[in-house]
């Protein structure tokens, strides 16, 4: 494992301590790559995978690093992916 990945994708309850003890850019904790889309975290690396931008009021947020996390939650992730089911174009049909 590289020590300071890009990256992290936890599954598992238990998933704090992993959190807590491993540097990394950001990561999700029971699904992957989402936190990407996600344009209200930030999204960048520590160390060797990589160090945002700065100047000013970044030079803060980059050389302070907040970590990324993104915990997949009880909406079926799997509804948004294709292929789409007759039920989920019958649904959204509703709406648009």
């Amino acid at each position: 494992m590289h020590p300071n990945p890009l990256a992290v994708y936890v599954f598992t309850k238990t998933h704090q301590a992993i959190i807590d003890e491993l540097s990394f850019g950001g990561g999700m904790i029971n699904d992957t790559l989402l936190h990407i889309t996600n344009e209200a975290l930030p999204f960048g690396g520590v160390r060797t995978s990589g160090i945002g931008s700065y100047h000013g009021k970044y030079s803060f947020e980059t050389f302070t690093h907040q970590k990324a996390i993104m915990k997949s939650g009880s909406f079926p992730l799997i509804m948004m992916m294709p292929p789409y089911s007759k039920w989920y174009h019958k649904y959204i049909r509703k709406f648009f």
